[in-house]
């Protein structure tokens, strides 16, 4: 697997893993490498930075990314709108995890306490709310507090 940053003619940055070199200029060529920003498949490799593992006695510096525990900034505004609206729904929202159509169902019934919630629903769970009035809405994120 090998990894490139791109950029797109509109000037956004992101990146990708391939199989290889060569099967990244056939996907480019056959138009399947799109920008994850807007769409677009005018898409080439950025200028990047080899990465070389020092040696196994050195003792290799954390890399920082301008935010304390993150594995890495946001690299365009989306991915920082997407982590905002992230930071707002686990602050003001309870996680109620696989039971999120039972609450939903239960708080639009008027059973539970009206209260924001958020978690997981099968697509048949969360059609069955849909068609019965109950206001729901996919986020476009996964939960970061799944349970075994």
């Amino acid at each position: 697997m090998i990894h490139f940053d791109l950029k797109c003619a509109e000037g956004h940055s992101f990146d990708s893993w391939f199989q290889s070199s060569d099967a990244f200029d056939k996907l480019l060529a056959a138009g399947h490498v799109a920008c994850a920003v807007c769409g677009s498949t005018n898409v080439e490799k950025a200028l990047m930075a080899p990465r070389v593992r020092p040696s196994r006695d050195a003792a290799a510096p954390a890399p920082d990314t301008g935010t304390k525990g993150a594995l890495s900034a946001p690299k365009s505004e989306a991915e920082a709108a997407l982590a905002e609206l992230r930071r707002k729904v686990e602050a003001n929202a309870t996680y109620v995890g696989g039971n999120f159509a039972k609450e939903a169902r239960a708080i639009h019934d008027g059973d539970q306490p009206d209260r924001p919630i958020y978690g997981e629903a099968k697509p048949e769970e969360a059609r069955a709310l849909i068609e019965d009035g109950v206001p729901v809405l996919p986020l476009p994120f996964t939960p970061g507090r799944k349970t075994n």
